[in-house]
């Protein structure tokens, strides 16, 4: 019998240890676009990982000071299974949320991509491009951008185009340059029309400069030291994409025309160091990567 106790004893407290670690990580988890961003919620998470800490020390002193029979024993493993069935229900609705607000994302996407031909699937290729090459990324890059709000810029780094008229978005010819100016104010209509969202505003500076050159000769002319990480991470998804697509006006380039024409850029309009990475991965991967609207 006490060698009964003792195991459910041992089993409830490893168990415990195993939810505050889960719920750690979940709360790490939350500090994403899709987060209400309000301080009052993380007051909520903070306290409720107090008392799980709370519950579990006085679990451990119920077990070594009170010399627990097998109801207690059984009351307190019990409590330790609900805890880690609560938690797993929770993990699981945020993690069902998240994935429809990122097909909710993806067909409003759709809608931007739909309003030019040379756009088909080219914000999901782009994304898919992101999110392969933050798997390459150093660990002290990665740890410095959280996924969820990398994949939703990335998806959304066009969104701007909305604001921009038809005639200029699919004029076969080349724009003027007061067609240009226009069609260059995309990414700050962009983050113009995420503003409202609270929990977007960090990703709107990922958005408004993933046109901006390390140079400083950008859309914007913003110094490198003053872009975001995570927008130069974006701007090579675009520039592969673009020149691996096929458009109205050019025919798709190869894998290894993209890469030669992106390592000249290297260290004028685009991160070296990305550069590099991108080279690293393997060509197939970079194929997968494709969505299948998309014509290359």
């Amino acid at each position: 019998m006490q060698y009964l106790i003792l195991i459910m004893i041992i089993a409830g407290a490893a168990l415990m240890v195993t939810n505050i670690v889960r719920f750690i990580k979940f709360i790490q988890s939350t500090k994403d676009v899709l987060s209400s961003g309000v301080a009052l919620d993380r007051v909520w998470e903070y306290s409720s990982l107090i008392l799980l800490i709370f519950f579990l020390i006085g679990y451990l002193l119920v077990a070594i000071l009170g010399n627990p029979d097998l109801v207690t024993a059984g009351i307190l493993f019990g409590g330790s299974i609900f805890v880690s069935i609560v938690l797993t229900l929770m993990f699981r609705l945020v993690r069902t949320v998240k994935d429809n607000c990122l097909n909710i994302a993806e067909t409003l996407i759709s809608v931007v991509d739909a309003r030019d031909p040379n756009l088909n699937g080219h914000s999901r290729y782009v994304r898919n491009l992101t999110m392969l090459l933050y798997d390459y990324l150093p660990q002290s890059r990665r740890s410095a951008i959280n996924p969820i709000s990398l994949e939703f810029a990335a998806l959304m780094h066009d969104v701007g185009k909305l604001g921009i008229p038809e005639q200029i978005l699919n004029k076969p010819a080349p724009l003027t340059d007061e067609e240009w100016a226009i069609m260059k104010n995309h990414p700050k209509l962009g983050t113009k029309i995420l503003s409202p969202l609270n929990s977007f505003h960090e990703i709107l500076p990922w958005i408004e400069y993933h046109h901006e050159y390390v140079n400083g000769q950008g859309y914007y002319h913003i110094p490198n030291d003053d872009i975001p990480y995570a927008a130069k991470v974006i701007a090579i998804a675009d520039v592969y994409s673009a020149i691996t697509m096929r458009r109205s006006y050019k025919d798709p380039r190869t894998h290894e025309d993209a890469l030669a024409i992106m390592k000249e850029e290297a260290g004028t309009h685009l991160d070296a160091e990305l550069i590099d990475i991108l080279c690293s991965i393997p060509k197939q991967k970079l194929r997968s990567c494709i969505p299948d609207t998309v014509e290359a």
